[in-house]
């Protein structure tokens, strides 16, 4: 890692140190020597997280210490580390206005700024979560509060939600609570109580032949859901859950002993409130060459992106050779041929030692990596997220190997 020099100018300046950021930036400096000192990732953050592990985590199965390093670890050498946050993107001028009141100035911009969650959102969260049976794993913070919560769950109502807007990891609302259910079971508490998925989508999964799988299995344990509905208020003192119905607007109170809460997500302020943003607030880029759609020197990479695939680090893993080599073309004048399907995976944890791997692309067509039918669970595939993906993030995804 190389410090901050006093220049503001950079060949190329990545927004975001997170997955997509590191990854990019550790492509372009495997790609090109000539780019050492001339990229620059921009990002507050001290910390930097394997955030796939904590539905494990809050399971018991995984300790949330593994999943956390510190941030001056993972910045490729090479590269230039601004701990500054983005509060304004000035495209035509080419330059970043950040909070310490820095303009940088950019050659080519690569926006990889993450998802924003918005735990203000819902009325009553922010004073609820981690006590009164009210956790979440979307939070290093939090993460542990759903293991307390699971573990001492003793019989009643559990509810898992699921926001309407898209999140990280799709699957990740579900998982938990197939892992709870089974949990339920082993500790003896299952008869006397009822676990509910209350969804804000309109179905399991989006994906035929995944959601036929899940189906069968939310059936086999007796996992009771409700599609179309919204959490918009907690009420911590009375265990009590309002949600509204996206269909008829009614609002539906419900009692609880246990709910785990998946908060709505949007794109950052700082690109819903710029020039960058789509109509719908997610960063504007074409969804083949992650090229911006107004600015062609901005490309954009991941959650913060209006693709429409699902948003997961398995998704940028596919984007950041396609961003690189465009971008690159794109410095050189070349044409720019390389095309991202859409490829995405949602390794869905179903019980301890229990996985479907879905793998689908923009069509919604499985893209399977595996010989195999991936939608039966399979403790193989439990093995690969659990013991082998954290390995090929940290020693292959973010060194720009794969």
């Amino acid at each position: 890692m190389t410090k901050v020099k006093n220049e503001i100018h950079y060949k190329i300046l990545i927004v975001g140190g997170g997955s997509a950021g590191i990854t990019v930036a550790a492509r372009l400096l495997r790609e090109s020597h000539t780019l050492r000192e001339n990229i620059a990732i921009l990002d507050p953050a001290t910390k930097h997280y394997y955030q796939p592990l904590w539905t494990l985590v809050g399971a018991g199965e995984a300790d949330k210490s593994v999943t956390q390093r510190e941030e001056a670890s993972v910045i490729p050498s090479g590269a230039v580390w601004v701990q500054d946050a983005v509060t304004a993107f000035q495209p035509d001028e080419n330059a970043v206005i950040t909070a310490s009141g820095k303009k940088l100035h950019y050659e080519y911009l690569v926006v990889a700024a993450g998802i924003q969650i918005d735990w203000h959102k819902i009325k009553g969260l922010k004073e609820s979560i981690g006590k009164n049976g009210v956790c979440s794993n979307y939070s290093f913070d939090y993460v542990d509060s759903t293991w307390e919560a699971i573990r001492n769950f003793k019989g009643g109502t559990s509810i898992f939600t699921n926001p309407n807007t898209p999140v990280k990891c799709g699957g990740a609302p579900q998982k938990i609570m197939y892992l709870a259910e089974d949990y339920f079971r082993k500790s003896g508490v299952r008869p006397h109580s009822s676990v509910i998925f209350v969804s804000g989508s309109p179905s399991i999964f989006n994906v035929k032949k995944y959601e036929q799988a899940l189906n069968k299995i939310i059936e086999r344990k007796e996992i009771e859901t409700r599609f179309m509905h919204h959490l918009i208020e907690i009420d911590g003192e009375k265990k009590q859950a309002t949600f509204e119905n996206l269909n008829t607007k009614e609002r539906v109170k419900m009692q609880y002993d246990m709910i785990h809460v998946v908060p709505p997500m949007s794109a950052p302020d700082f690109i819903k409130n710029s020039p960058l943003a789509a109509s719908n607030g997610w960063l504007n880029v074409d969804k083949y060459s992650l090229q911006h759609q107004c600015f062609d020197n901005v490309f954009g990479i991941g959650d913060c992106t209006n693709l429409p695939t699902s948003k997961t680090g398995a998704a940028i893993r596919k984007q950041a050779p396609v961003l690189v080599q465009n971008l690159l073309h794109r410095m050189r004048a070349k044409p720019m041929v390389h095309k991202y399907d859409g490829y995405t995976s949602c390794p869905l944890v179903t019980g301890y030692g229990r996985l479907i791997l879905a793998e689908f692309n923009y069509d919604l067509q499985p893209q399977e990596t595996f010989p195999i039918n991936q939608s039966r669970e399979r403790y193989s595939m439990y093995v690969l997220k659990k013991n082998f993906l954290p390995v090929m993030y940290w020693k292959g995804m973010l060194k720009g190997r794969m």
